[in-house]
């Protein structure tokens, strides 16, 4: 039997030969049909508590939160700060730029990437500068130490001065002549840049783009260049300075960020991020089969197959639940002790874009029509 659709989302691909165009490759047969989800099971609480409009996100996004803020934006250009606990906007602006990835910010500068490769910063609201990238970006820069950074799809990383958008240095890397049509890795972790190059963890010193050490996760293998992509995908899980991620289709892994070492890889077919804690590591597999790891070792703690074919969202933890979105646009809680469902909840029919993020008490879910919803569960 054939990997269906959702196994593969249609795998976009980005050439680095020709970096203007992209590529479609589905694989498999037709779509499989999700089961029956019968009756909702209510055994926690989850109330709505507010909602919001962003306008429609056709393109990669993680929702980014800072304080008490979460900061989105549409695929036509439209950025907004929006208070969690309130749903109210903070600050909105129509930039008139459609947009490739976002959105990065520390609070004070925002950032974002337009389609036509320009990297879009501002502060309260207002544009402050922009600057002309080399390649298309599909992964929301990192604002941090007064500095804006970004990871574009030909893998070259560079820096550019937050105030000013002064570029400070830029450094790149060879790989295969493709990459994947998705988010990818770009974090901080202590004074530490890591960032993903194919199915590499990267180290870098943020100052001057320096690479400190290199961790391979998942190597290329496959007869072509579909077949070796293993680029790591956006949404890691760090426990102090363990970071654990997802190579798309191969493997998911852990590694000392402070010594550069790779601690476990393990086989895993899934093309969304993780999330854990010190002792659990949670995701989806792109069938929609739903896995904990021991995060100590990578073995499998439990898999459940209630969501299969569902399109999956990664995972968030919340307390003793487990949040996943769906292409249906539910929200399921699950347990974290053995992926029984807890509860489900509906937002507005259309994909829930991004992984859910918690602010506080409140939980946020962002939709393919630009929807914002925020729960409080018990």
């Amino acid at each position: 039997m054939g990997k269906p659709k959702s196994y593969i989302a249609c795998l976009r691909l980005v050439s680095i030969v020709g970096l203007a165009s992209f590529l479609i490759a589905c694989s498999g047969p037709e779509k499989f049909k999700p089961a029956d989800l019968g009756p909702n099971v209510e055994l926690i609480g989850v109330r709505s508590a507010w909602t919001s409009n962003i306008g429609r996100v056709g393109y990669p996004i993680d929702i980014r939160v800072v304080g008490d803020s979460i900061f989105v934006a549409s695929s036509d250009g439209t950025v907004a700060a929006i208070n969690a606990q309130t749903g109210v906007d903070v600050w909105r602006v129509a930039l008139g730029a459609k947009l490739s990835a976002g959105v990065g910010s520390d609070g004070r500068y925002t950032a974002v990437v337009s389609r036509d490769n320009e990297v879009i910063t501002l502060e309260a609201g207002r544009v402050i500068w922009r600057q002309k990238l080399q390649a298309v970006t599909l992964t929301a820069p990192l604002v941090a130490g007064a500095r804006v950074f970004v990871l574009s799809s030909d893998r070259s990383v560079s820096a550019f001065d937050a105030a000013t958008g002064q570029k400070l240095w830029h450094q790149q890397r060879a790989g295969e002549s493709l990459v994947l049509g998705q988010a990818g890795v770009l974090i901080p972790v202590g004074d530490t840049l890591v960032t993903g190059y194919g199915g590499r963890l990267v180290g870098m010193n943020p100052l001057n783009g320096i690479v400190r050490w290199d961790a391979v996760l998942a190597s290329s293998r496959g007869t072509n260049e579909v077949e070796r992509l293993v680029d790591l995908v956006s949404g890691v899980s760090r426990s102090g300075d363990q970071v654990c991620a997802r190579a798309f289709q191969s493997a998911v892994g852990c590694v000392d960020a402070a010594k550069g070492r790779l601690v476990w890889s393990k086989p895993s077919a899934g093309a969304s991020g993780l999330d854990g804690d010190s002792s659990t590591l949670f995701g989806a597999e792109g069938d929609g089969k739903v896995v904990a790891w021991r995060r100590a070792d990578g073995e499998r703690l439990w898999v459940t197959e209630r969501l299969r074919f569902r399109a999956l969202t990664a995972p968030l933890l919340v307390g003793k639940s487990l949040v996943l979105g769906d292409e249906s646009g539910l929200l399921h809680f699950l347990s974290r002790q053995d992926g029984a469902p807890l509860n489900r909840v509906a937002t507005d029919g259309t994909p829930i874009v991004g992984a859910p993020v918690l602010v506080g008490q409140t939980l946020i879910a962002l939709t393919q029509r630009g929807g914002i919803f925020g729960f409080r569960p018990d």
